[in-house]
């Protein structure tokens, strides 16, 4: 089956919502390849970029915290210069 013209798409599969929080969309539910979607939407520059805004929204407390958010930071940056 043939994928659909949205998959893979962050603001398509996972809007913000009316809150200002991101939102499974609303023909998502339905949909078989959700899971597959939303992994790939995540890994896309916009998928990125919404994951190190989440990292920057978390308070780190400690020094291992420091260090893990950190790192995943550097992951983030990585993988934003392989796309």
């Amino acid at each position: 089956m043939p994928q659909k013209d949205c998959f893979g798409i962050l603001n398509r599969v996972f809007p913000v919502g009316k809150e200002g929080f991101r939102e499974s969309g609303t023909d998502c539910s339905i949909c078989d390849d959700k899971k597959e979607c939303m992994q790939k939407a995540l890994k896309t520059e916009d998928g990125l970029q919404f994951r190190a805004e989440i990292l920057d929204r978390i308070p780190a407390r400690g020094f291992i915290q420091r260090i893990k958010r950190w790192s995943d930071r550097k992951d983030l940056s990585r993988r934003k210069h392989e796309t």
